[in-house]
């Protein structure tokens, strides 16, 4: 967390506090990251990754969530507060030939959030499929299809505890995990 100036404001620590103890399926684990510190006076970074063993190379996916706080307020944002969120993940080939698959990536997005009630405006975002092929030296790595969601809203509570479980629902989903349904926790597997 960045912070400018001796006091933090009473609206940042709120939402900083909100996103304390919530809990996260087993496969997600988060850090606290350095934060932006040229768009808002105020800011907080995490990274999380999806990975059940916690092997690099057993990685389903990754992504960022970043909370933006500038207590004048932005007119870009339409508020004080601004939510950045990055999730990627690689897909099955099959996946990444769909024509709808933009559509289904921001679909993950926008019912995680309402799913979560995550209260929110100004939602906007890109969703982005890569295709990866390798050549001369590396043509024994195969063929890679990741599908990469951005995006950027305006929460209308300091209460931002719905809007991470609404980003770590979107990492999940996009690294193929299955919902869990509510009251239900996921359990490690055993090794």
């Amino acid at each position: 967390m960045n912070t400018d100036g001796p006091a933090i404001p009473q609206d940042f620590e709120a939402a900083l506090l909100s996103l304390r103890g919530l809990r996260q399926r087993p496969e997600l684990h988060l850090e606290e990251v350095p934060a932006p510190t040229r768009i808002a006076p105020y800011a907080l970074a995490l990274t999380g990754e999806v990975n059940e063993t916690r092997d690099p190379d057993t990685i389903l996916g990754s992504g960022r969530f970043v909370v933006l706080h500038d207590p004048e307020g932005q007119s870009a944002w339409g508020g004080t507060f601004r939510v950045i969120v990055l999730a990627r993940a690689e897909l099955e080939d099959e996946l990444g030939t769909d024509p709808l698959l933009g559509e289904v990536g921001w679909a993950w997005l926008t019912d995680a959030l309402a799913e979560e009630g995550a209260r929110h405006e100004r939602l906007s975002g890109t969703v982005t499929r890569v295709l990866s092929e390798s050549f001369g030296g590396l043509e024994l790595s195969s063929r890679a299809v990741e599908i990469e969601v951005r995006a950027s809203w305006t929460p209308s509570t300091t209460d931002l505890g719905p809007h991470l479980a609404a980003w770590a629902r979107l990492l999940c989903s996009a690294c193929g995990l299955e919902p869990l349904p509510e009251n239900v926790t996921a359990l490690g597997r055993r090794h």
